[in-house]
């Protein structure tokens, strides 16, 4: 064969093989994990235009923001998703934000409750414990059931008090904690007296679901796109510079902003981010504006949290690792602020986690500040969790004898009932009492949260 001939064969399998590896580095598959908002307003969506544009399969694992952080820090997973910038932690500082879209922050409430509209002001005083009955804000009479999402590195969470308090760690006065926005939507959308935020991506259209005003102005993708709706927001994806799939990841983040990307963004509410050099240049003073009209002031974040370090939910597509978390945290109008959160194993999926909380406070919560505020959460597959210690401190073998011995030595007082009066619910009883409402559920064998008038509980262990 003559020599050149060799030659131009060689070549061509060389070409042909290098070809062979860079389609087989293109098409790798990734593995996401980040909050429920952005796994179905860019991440689902976005995946399948990746995949059928020739490129590799994104597995999704949506849980929530903290254990997408987490996941891709530890490389457990190549992408996060986020609906908040690096916060400045430890796990955060490793990891790179790219911002892709623009998302509204919107305040929601069941479609039955009257009221339509609530000031930057009125938020505000509800998240801060000053604002707890409807009829303050123009709705019936009736108390706040204000729910909240029990990461205190949640997005969602963390964008809104950033805007209205000035730092993304203020605690706010929510008696109900759940794991993420999905499973607050839920509970949402079956009481007329509840108060929560989402993203505009995750309930536009949703008949189950009330958005609120602020300050007059409806949230949507043309309210958010011109900065006139206040709450606007940015959604990341976040990556790690130092993974073996880096390149990968950030191709996949590019193409989010490509003409087929930025379809999919559109198409879920979102606006996409290149779009969004307006909402950029009012950022710092739409912020200074709304901080003015709460009469809050930016701050730095705090750098200690509970003695205890910080455990959040590892999810893969088997199991659900169990979890806590105590935070506790000194702030001004908030003293003493503590809360856990318990996840309980799943076998397969994370389709029937619930999650339920109470806040116990003095009598001046509803003053200017609180004195005392504690919120237990519980994530739960059927079956009541016990009570968690809000104390963050370690418990040797040697205090659980010590402390078993005092109970067993305590004499026990006569079991508390209550006769249920009409319009009061589990959680009103519980707040009324001290008590949780898992703790309810479980001293008289409720199956679920109903309650009726007449109907007699016992409030304290039998």
């Amino acid at each position: 064969m003559p020599v050149r001939l060799t030659r131009l064969l060689t070549a061509a399998l060389i070409s042909a093989s290098l070809s062979t590896v860079v389609f087989a580095a293109t098409t790798q598959s990734l593995t996401w994990r980040g909050d429920v908002v952005t796994a179905n307003s860019v991440v689902k969506g976005m995946a399948k235009a990746w995949q059928t544009s020739g490129h590799g399969h994104i597995e999704m694992q949506p849980f929530n923001t903290a254990s997408g952080l987490d996941a891709v820090a530890s490389g457990a997973a190549d992408l996060a998703g986020s609906a908040r910038p690096n916060s400045g932690s430890a796990v955060d500082s490793g990891l790179t934000f790219t911002p892709v879209a623009w998302d509204g922050l919107v305040l929601i409430t069941n479609p039955s409750n009257p009221v339509n509209s609530l000031t930057l002001q009125q938020v505000h005083d509800i998240y801060f414990g000053k604002i707890t009955n409807w009829k303050d804000v123009g709705g019936n009479d009736a108390p706040m059931d204000v729910f909240a999402v029990a990461s205190p590195g949640d997005g969602v969470e963390y964008s809104l008090r950033k805007l209205l308090f000035g730092r993304g760690s203020q605690p706010v006065a929510a008696p109900r904690l759940y794991v993420n926005t999905t499973q607050l939507e839920a509970s949402v959308a079956l009481d007329p007296r509840a108060f929560g935020v989402t993203m505009l991506s995750s309930v536009a259209g949703d008949p189950k679901i009330k958005m609120l005003r602020i300050d007059g102005v409806a949230p949507s993708i043309s309210s958010v796109s011109s900065g006139s709706y206040p709450l606007f927001t940015e959604i990341y994806l976040v990556t790690n510079p130092s993974s073996p799939k880096a390149a990968n990841a950030k191709e996949f983040v590019d193409f989010t902003q490509s003409a087929k990307g930025t379809a999919v963004l559109r198409q879920h509410s979102l606006v996409p981010y290149a779009e969004g050099n307006a909402l950029i240049a009012m950022d710092a003073s739409r912020r200074s504006r709304i901080l003015a009209a709460v009469g809050a002031h930016a701050s730095a974040e705090p750098t200690q949290v509970a003695s205890a370090t910080p455990v959040r939910p590892a999810v893969t597509p088997a199991s659900v690792a169990a979890a806590s978390r105590t935070v506790v945290a000194a702030t001004p109008g908030l003293k003493n602020v503590s809360g856990s959160v318990v996840a309980a194993p799943e076998p397969r999926s994370l389709k029937s986690v619930r999650g339920d909380a109470f806040t116990v406070a003095d009598a001046t919560t509803h003053g200017t500040s609180f004195a005392k505020v504690t919120a237990d959460a519980y994530v739960s597959y059927g079956k009541v969790l016990a009570k968690v210690s809000t104390r963050a401190s370690k418990t040797t073998a040697a205090d659980k004898k010590i402390d078993a011995k005092k109970i067993a030595n305590t004499p026990k007082a006569p079991a508390r009932t209550y006769k249920v009066a009409a319009g009061e619910t589990l959680y009103s009883i519980a707040r009324k009492h001290g008590v949780d409402v898992a703790q309810i559920r479980s001293w008289n064998h409720l199956k679920d949260n109903t309650v009726r008038a007449g109907q007699v509980l016992h409030i304290d262990a039998r």
